[in-house]
């Protein structure tokens, strides 16, 4: 009877190792960095998390708070677009927060959300007068290489 309580103890304690090195495995898949203090908008906060999903695609995350209305800036601007760069791009336009359609709320709080087949290494956000510009203008927020 000893061994058989000693082989149901070493198989529960096996199982638990699993379970927990399978909780450290899906939190170390997903980064989460957080933006780099602005002279343009001091009290900007936010983070980017980026996770590779089961299709071997990016989910990229920003959330941001305190971020000032684009239209408020020195010069002003119409909107935020948020910028991606990877190994194989040096720069691409991934989308924008759009004050006006309400994404970018009273509180000054704001969230984005895409999916890349490319890793990013690194994040940015720059106040434009177009959306869909192709090149970035001055960055406001941006992160450090990941």
């Amino acid at each position: 009877m000893n061994t058989k309580i000693q082989s149901t103890l070493t198989q529960n304690i096996f199982l638990c190792l699993i379970g927990i090195m399978t909780i450290f495995l899906f939190e170390s898949c997903a980064k989460k960095i957080a933006f780099q203090a602005s002279s343009i908008v001091p009290g900007a906060e936010g983070t980017v998390k980026v996770k590779k999903d089961n299709n071997s695609n990016y989910t990229i995350q920003v959330e941001l708070s305190n971020l000032a209305e684009p239209g408020k800036l020195e010069p002003a601007m119409k909107t935020y677009v948020i910028w991606m760069e990877t190994e194989q791009e040096p720069v691409k336009n991934i989308g924008q927060i759009n004050s006006s359609s309400s994404l970018l709320s009273k509180r000054l709080k704001g969230s984005f959300e895409t999916v890349s087949s490319i890793k990013p290494t690194k994040i940015f956000i720059t106040a434009e007068d177009d959306g869909t510009i192709q090149y970035p203008g001055t960055h406001i927020l941006t992160t450090a290489s990941f």
